[in-house]
């Protein structure tokens, strides 16, 4: 989306002067922040593939599906024309390996030959320490109405029209990971409406509302989940998956709670937290509003799982969700985490990098998709463990000198 397309009040002078405006601002910024990652510590050592915590007791094939999609998407971006020389420069070395993928097939002990032939395995540390946090996340299923009632009040909107998403790595290769949100205020870029304000009204008369919730609680998690099954009193099933944010920071209002008083540290848990707000009808919208990112939604056609910020569909237990600035979407990466997976074993596997989130921040930082269902549920509202990771790269990368 450019800029220029989505502001025809200016005219075009106005939009140049708009843009180099906004990238003399941001780009100052932006090449601070990279010096700053590249002298702060970040380091990616290489590790033999068959010395990984568990590697051997991993079905690794379990993560070859999603692989397998990523590696789609990954070559579907180098067909597209209009991707610079550049940008598909820095795609292609994953071409060769992704060839494979995509045509191949695998069983156990072939796909971890594969791997090990066409990959080297990189522990991320970070200012000396190779310890990371690690949370879940899922595909909650909720009561919903297609018209809104006294019973189903609260509204689940799609992407506005006046949202404006600015990727500034159109205009300068090394802001590729940059995007500001907003809308266009008389001749301004003006930050999207908070939390508090659409609560308060902000889109009423200018969004219809794809859907109405029971649940006020429910809708602020589904926010945070960013995708969910809707059961229509009908008995239909809407899925909704991520359209867009509003471009706020997120705030965990899990901290809130733990600083007051109102929720141990050690009990904190999206469990916890649904029956704190429960429990306090009086002071939930307060403090859920105290968190301004707000999520849009649109209607996910065909059976299949929530869509990742790759564009893929996510797999169950294999699909990971990861700082961008830091962890290339598509690539493997093997997790080994202080938790207890669905079979009560140490979560130590085989992922993909497929997915983003407003509170995954950091580089040894990820959020498990544990797909949906009530063991899903109970393990990403539990979910809250230290643990390392290691990113694969094919063998002619070395992320240690991939620009940031």
């Amino acid at each position: 989306m450019t800029v220029s397309s989505k502001l025809p009040i200016f005219g075009r002078k106005w939009n140049k002067f708009f843009i180099f405006a906004l990238l003399t601002v941001v780009t100052g910024c932006s090449q601070i922040g990279s010096e700053k990652r590249m002298s702060d510590g970040l380091v990616f050592l290489e590790t033999d593939i068959e010395s990984l915590p568990g590697w051997n007791n991993d079905k690794v094939l379990s993560a070859f599906p999603a692989l397998q999609k990523s590696c789609r998407s990954i070559l579907r971006k180098l067909n597209r024309r209009n991707k610079s020389q550049k940008k598909l420069k820095k795609h292609s070395v994953w071409q060769k390996v992704c060839d494979q993928i995509t045509v191949n097939s695998f069983g156990e002990d072939s796909f971890r030959e594969f791997l090990k032939s066409k990959f080297n395995a990189y522990q991320i540390r970070y200012r000396g320490s190779d310890e990371g946090l690690f949370t879940g996340y899922y595909e909650p299923t909720l009561d919903g109405s297609l018209q809104p009632s006294r019973e189903y009040k609260t509204p689940i909107y799609p992407k506005p029209t006046d949202l404006i998403h600015v990727n500034l790595g159109e205009w300068k290769d090394s802001l590729d990971s940059s995007r500001i949100i907003g809308r266009v205020v008389g001749h301004k870029l003006k930050p999207y409406f908070s939390r508090s304000d659409i609560s308060k009204g902000a889109l009423d008369g200018e969004n219809i509302p794809i859907l109405w919730l029971k649940s006020e609680i429910d809708a602020f998690f589904l926010h945070i989940q960013g995708s969910g099954r809707v059961v229509l009193p009908n008995g239909e099933v809407y899925r909704l998956g991520y359209a867009g944010k509003n471009g706020r920071k997120y705030y965990p209002i899990g901290r809130y709670l733990v600083e007051i008083g109102a929720i141990p540290q050690e009990n904190i848990s999206m469990q916890s937290i649904k029956k704190w707000l429960k429990e306090n009808p009086g002071k939930k919208n307060d403090v859920m509003n105290m968190n301004p990112s707000y999520v849009f939604f649109q209607k996910l056609k065909g059976k299949e799982g929530p869509i990742g910020a790759q564009g893929v569909v996510l797999t169950s237990g294999r699909s990971l969700a990861v700082d961008r600035h830091y962890s290339t979407l598509g690539a493997p990466v093997w997790l080994s985490a202080n938790f207890a997976d669905e079979e009560g074993k140490k979560l130590q596997r085989l992922m993909v990098a497929q997915d983003t989130g407003g509170a995954i921040k950091g580089p040894i930082r990820g959020d498990v998709f544990w797909g949906s269902g009530k063991t899903a549920e109970r393990l990403a509202g539990i979910m809250k463990a230290k643990g390392s990771m290691y990113v694969f790269y094919p063998k002619n990368i070395n992320p240690n000198f991939i620009s940031r």
